[in-house]
């Protein structure tokens, strides 16, 4: 039997006053509403955490487990459940659990020497099983501590509730060491122009229709991942947020990307972005460009195929005639980019839960390409390294039976393995289709990696 769980309101104030008080240090989840929100909840929790990594061989048993428990759920736990990211190679071992990718084409452990994970790199699955935790509801301005481990962890919350006047002043002042390394690309602008060449030429074959390419691009000597985080959320504003600590590792998400969401209902929708353009310098560039993403044929086309793919993957866990397409190519504008987004949602089928919808779905179409399987295995083979947290999922699995994933794109994962250095890693990509330009995918796959960069090379400034 679960512990009963405790609930108490506490004074409002803004989660990054409570998350630099409370969560500086140690394991933490913040989903993050945004700067000066005033609508949607934030969400601060705690807990024990389960990590596992298919190199280890431990994923099916951490898997089964967060199943069990989650079978075992109560729908008056909100926000209670599981908590963190789901890597890529999560992904890649539920697609290859029958072994069909092949020696040396999928799961982490058998990408050969260039993709066995190495000391210091973040597990595949890192979830807390949360048990505590504060809610900010930010339309109501009001904070609710919740508790499964009884009242007592309530009081000491209240005991440590940052006064304001003082906190913002800290807060604010908080030093961060700039770092001074140049960026590393794990592939130079050569070697990324031949990647998306062998990408025109597989689908010129018929091997695929649409690849996600991606690289990534990595800076030493990062001091303060929260100090990191406080900036990103300013300067990239985006509908799912979050900082994840979880071990040696911290998640800085950016996300604009719906990965997967699944009501206590059973209804579950996912919004798989393709197609990007820049922000203009003014409002009519910034209008042209929008209707330019909006009406291109590649785009659209590139859309459209990752949409036909979202639609197959969740056939396998909906009912059938419950699936539909609810939007197609919106464009949805963000602080550096405009996106070219499609949602389609359907209704678990009677027995499923979302954990089988995750199964179903990931790795997610827009972070493989189309047909999925086979992209996977020339993606494997032509990137050369693990992909790690990016292009996985982050998010929550609520005691309820909700589930609210967003992609690990916009993100950057700050791993600070014991006795070395910490490094910031940023994972870029975009979908190579026929019609694909190569110095274009290569000024996209810039253009998603220069905003990110910015905050990591900004000097020490006072929050604002």
């Amino acid at each position: 039997m679960r512990p009963p769980v405790v609930r108490a309101p506490l004074d409002w104030r803004d989660p990054e006053l409570v998350v630099s008080r409370l969560g500086a240090v140690g394991d933490v989840v913040w989903i993050d509403a945004g700067v000066d929100a005033v609508e949607g909840r934030s969400v601060v929790a705690w807990g024990t955490a389960l990590t596992a990594s298919a190199a280890d061989g431990d994923l099916d048993e951490a898997w089964q487990l967060v199943r069990a428990d989650l079978a075992d759920g109560t729908g008056d736990a909100d926000p209670l459940g599981w908590s963190g990211w789901l890597g890529y190679g999560m992904g890649l071992w539920l697609l290859d659990r029958d072994g069909s990718l092949g020696p040396g084409r999928g799961a982490p452990a058998r990408l050969g020497a260039r993709g066995v994970p190495t000391e210091g790199t973040p597990p595949d699955l890192a979830l807390l099983r949360t048990d505590r935790a504060l809610v900010f509801d930010h339309a109501r301005r009001t904070v609710e501590a919740v508790s499964a481990v009884g009242a007592g962890w309530i009081d000491g919350v209240a005991a440590r509730w940052p006064d304001p006047d003082v906190e913002e002043a800290r807060v604010g002042s908080v030093p961060h060491r700039a770092s001074s390394a140049p960026p590393r690309w794990a592939h130079d602008d050569g070697a990324y122009l031949e990647l998306v060449a062998r990408c025109r030429s597989a689908i010129a074959d018929g091997s695929a229709y649409v690849l996600c390419l991606t690289t990534s691009v990595a800076v030493a000597g990062v001091d303060d991942d929260l100090a990191v985080y406080r900036r990103l959320r300013r300067a990239s504003a985006a509908p799912r947020a979050s900082f994840v600590r979880i071990g040696e590792t911290a998640v800085l998400g950016a996300s604009p990307e719906s990965f997967l969401d699944v009501t206590p209902e059973g209804v579950v929708s996912s919004s798989p972005i393709k197609g990007t353009r820049p922000r203009g310098g003014d409002a009519g560039s910034d209008a042209r460009l929008a209707h330019e993403l909006a009406t291109s044929e590649k785009e659209r086309a590139e859309n459209l195929m990752i949409v036909d793919l979202v639609r197959n993957d969740l056939i396998r866990v909906c009912d059938p005639g419950s699936v539909e397409v609810v939007e197609l190519f919106g464009v949805h504008s963000y602080p550096a980019v405009h996106q070219l987004v499609s949602t389609v949602r359907g209704r678990l089928r009677p027995g499923a839960v979302g954990l089988d919808a995750v199964e179903a779905t990931f790795p997610a179409g827009s972070m493989t390409g189309a047909p999925k399987r086979r992209a996977v295995e020339l993606l494997a083979e032509w990137e050369g390294r693990p992909r790690g947290i990016y292009s996985g999922a982050i998010g929550t699995f609520g005691l309820d039976g909700g589930v609210s994933l967003a992609m690990v794109i916009r993100s950057i994962v700050v791993t600070r393995p014991a006795g070395a250095p910490s490094t910031a890693t940023i994972g870029v990509g975009g979908g190579v289709t026929a019609s694909s330009v190569p110095a274009d995918e290569l000024a996209e796959v810039k253009l998603k990696a220069a905003a990110l960069l910015r905050v990591l090379e900004e000097s020490p400034t006072r929050a604002s």
